[in-house]
């Protein structure tokens, strides 16, 4: 008896799933779209996507041109995006402000497609691309909606990018002056004083521009190192100037001290 009951049990559990999977499917296949509808918006409602999406794509070429098209397409877009599948969400929300251009629900469908193209941007530590396109849908919705209530969300999101993109450039320099690539690491940490000027860590950016100078001078031919450690004097300099109250001053003079007495050494070797 126990033996059997062991049998029977998944028997009946997979009879009852055979039995919830083939109505599902009957359903699919009926031709009463009405009923069909009304099936997917319950299962929307109950947050059933899949199933929800499933029926809302059968239900597409029946209903396209009438009068509730425009809501199906709606929850259509939502389905993928509550599964996650911000991929092909981000298509359909774009096709739904492409159908419907003049519909209430236009610009929560673009700037959803710009949130889409958000939530597909990897962690820092991988390629960028789709960070970037993320940026251009996010600025451009901003451009073009300089009134939508959705601002503030978006540049938040811009700001996130933003972080992460210089996150992996730093990463880069220091990987550079990690392995001793000191005049690499120089120009990459310039670059992110550049390309960011509101970053918080700027002030280190110059530290980092300030050590690797230094150690640049330090590695090259002698012919090369004055004018090599007096850049490390004059980023100390910059430092200096533009950030008084930084944190990192008291270790940047330790280099442009070094930096002082090199050149002092090197002009009196040349007299």
């Amino acid at each position: 008896m126990r033996k059997f009951s062991f049998l029977f049990i998944p028997l009946i559990t997979l009879l009852l799933s055979s039995s919830c999977k083939s109505a599902h499917e009957k359903l699919l296949s009926s031709k009463d779209v009405n009923y069909k509808l009304t099936v997917a918006n319950q299962y929307y409602d109950q947050k059933k996507y899949f199933k929800a999406n499933e029926l809302y794509e059968s239900l597409m070429p029946a209903f396209r041109g009438t009068k509730n098209y425009e809501e199906l397409y709606y929850r259509y877009c939502y389905s993928f995006y509550y599964q996650e599948d911000y991929l092909s969400a981000s298509y359909q929300f774009k096709n739904f402000v492409e159908a419907f251009p003049k519909s209430t629900r236009a610009d929560e469908c673009e700037f959803m497609y710009a949130t889409c193209m958000y939530k597909l941007s990897p962690k820092f530590s991988l390629d960028q691309g789709s960070t970037y396109k993320a940026i251009d849908a996010l600025q451009t919705y901003i451009n073009t909606h300089p009134g939508s209530k959705n601002l503030t969300e978006a540049n938040n999101y811009i700001d996130i990018c933003r972080a992460k993109i210089e996150k992996k450039d730093a990463n880069a320099a220091k990987l550079y002056y990690n392995i001793g690539q000191y005049k690499a690491a120089s120009v990459a940490y310039k670059s992110l004083i550049q390309t960011y000027p509101e970053s918080k860590a700027l002030d280190f950016y110059q530290l980092m521009v300030i050590k690797s100078f230094y150690e640049y001078a330090r590695s090259s031919y002698k012919e090369k190192q004055e004018e090599r450690f007096a850049e490390a004097v004059n980023a100390y300099n910059e430092l200096k100037e533009y950030t008084p109250n930084s944190g990192y001053l008291k270790e940047a003079e330790k280099y442009y001290t070094l930096s002082q007495n090199n050149i002092k050494q090197l002009r009196n070797e040349h007299k």
